[in-house]
């Protein structure tokens, strides 16, 4: 059976410096909460200027580290 492609999910954020999970350990995704640490991984800083809505991407395609551009469509 074929794996459903990952659909983007939708977040608000504030405005300000945010830390992005990389690894996929953080107990707060898509959040950072220093679960790397000793992985060899970095979180992917982000900032924001005023409270937003980000559709965080969690399939491969994007080509972007987080925000979506909807390459979801094409796998």
């Amino acid at each position: 059976m074929a794996e459903e492609p990952a659909k983007p999910f939708e977040l608000e954020v504030e405005a300000g410096v945010h830390w992005w999970c990389a690894c996929g350990r953080s107990s707060f995704p898509p959040f950072c909460d220093g679960s790397h640490k000793g992985t060899g991984m970095q979180p992917v800083k982000f900032e924001v200027g005023q409270r937003t809505t980000v559709r965080w991407c969690k399939c491969p395609q994007t080509g972007r580290a987080l925000r979506c551009v909807g390459g979801e469509s094409s796998l």
